[in-house]
């Protein structure tokens, strides 16, 4: 999604600086092209030629560069996303008062791009209401405000500050150059209310063994990712994942087709917006072991089928509600989507090979009753089609 992308870095001064290489690094892959802005401070504790070498694009630092005229312009316009990470206490204050009294707090002020602020400080810094303030003024003045990781921080002190995992802010990244031109966001997803499923489901053998399948949970948690960082209230129950589920996310463990069960049905009707996406288990072991089995002669296990959560969840859906189911075939694909849809009365299904499971590209056919729209790629690209079709 960002092949071609102009990304303007801006690094104010703090230590999570040198995580900004990384990150820089990250949107290379991707093929972006990055230009850096830092600050004096910034500059304290990386070089700019560091930047530059990882970037393989300028770093611009110095408001009056004769060899660089009206750069804070330039750069302004070249941006089609501006990212300031880290962003600390005094540039985050800078710009929700309007001053411009360097490089990197005048060209901000400039742009019409896609800005994106990653607060990164002290706890006790981001708690104070003047920051806080701040940051709810930027807020309102249309900036994306990403939420910084919790953690241990360098100051020694333990709580919200930490500058987040770079693959976190890659994400996000991505998710506002798909919804966003310019400052303008093409959709939002602001008061939605949407449950999410994901994951492998495991039903134990013994304490050691199980059943489960080859579902990766990737899908889920990108749908996840999207559906907050566009703006919705999100709860992500998962099962057996092989991905790291993003620090903002409120999430729920539920590892047996049971656990699934229950903790969904607890939550359904405080949403608007259901989405199962978890390889929920048709079955499962009727008496599980109570100890560790040993070798011996060949065994046969009872098993025993596990309650229709899709089903149930149609049974009760409400004219306001959106179910969107999924169904993973290896032969007749659309004809057994087709079918499912209907009697689980979903108001979507999405159709997939089940040999795409676990690998980072998909292609998935989303259908419901009057319509079938084919989407493939990347799973957080095809999560932000998925969502832009079933959010209206």
């Amino acid at each position: 999604m960002l092949k071609g992308k102009h990304v303007l870095l801006g690094v104010s001064g703090g230590i999570a600086v040198y995580k900004s290489l990384e990150l820089i690094s990250l949107l290379r892959k991707e093929g972006a092209i990055v230009k850096t802005i830092m600050t004096k401070s910034a500059m304290e504790f990386i070089s700019p030629m560091t930047f530059k070498s990882i970037s393989g694009e300028t770093v611009s630092y110095s408001m009056f560069d004769e060899n660089k005229p009206i750069e804070h312009i330039s750069l302004a316009d070249w941006a089609d996303i501006f990212i300031i990470a880290p962003a600390t206490a005094n540039i985050i204050g800078k710009i929700a008062s309007g001053v411009a009294d360097d490089l990197l707090s005048t060209s901000i002020l400039a742009g019409k791009a896609t800005k994106i602020i990653v607060p990164t400080m002290n706890v006790f810094m981001y708690e104070n209401k003047a920051v806080q303030r701040n940051l709810h003024i930027l807020k309102d003045l249309g900036y994306i405000v990403l939420e910084p990781d919790t953690g241990h921080l360098a100051c020694g002190y333990s709580g919200k500050g930490r500058f987040p995992d770079p693959k976190d802010i890659l994400d996000a990244i991505n998710v506002y150059s798909f919804f966003y031109v310019g400052d303008t966001p093409s959709k939002t997803f602001h008061g939605k209310r949407i449950l999410v499923t994901a994951g492998a489901s495991v039903e134990k053998i013994d304490p050691m063994r199980f059943i489960s399948n080859r579902s990766s949970g990737k899908m889920g948690i990108s749908l996840a990712k999207v559906a907050y960082l566009m703006g919705a209230k999100v709860t992500l129950i998962y099962s057996k994942v092989s991905e790291k589920i993003p620090y903002y996310i409120d999430a729920h463990s539920a590892e047996t087709a049971v656990e699934m069960y229950n903790s969904v049905m607890d939550l359904e009707s405080e949403h608007d917006i259901i989405i199962m996406c978890a390889a929920v288990a048709d079955y499962t072991i009727e008496k599980p072991f109570t100890e560790k089995l040993k070798k011996g002669d060949d065994l046969t296990l009872n098993l025993v089928r596990t309650k229709d959560i899709l089903y149930e969840l149609g049974q009760k859906k409400t004219d306001e509600q959106v179910l969107v189911g999924f169904a993973a075939e290896s032969e007749n694909i659309i004809a057994n989507a087709k079918a499912k849809l209907i009697k689980k009365n979903c108001s979507y299904i999405v159709a997939n090979s089940l040999y795409t499971s676990g690998k980072e590209d998909t292609e998935l056919t989303l259908i419901s009753k009057n319509n079938e729209k084919q989407i493939k790629g990347p799973k957080l690209a095809t999560a932000c089609q998925l969502l832009s079709e079933i959010i209206v």
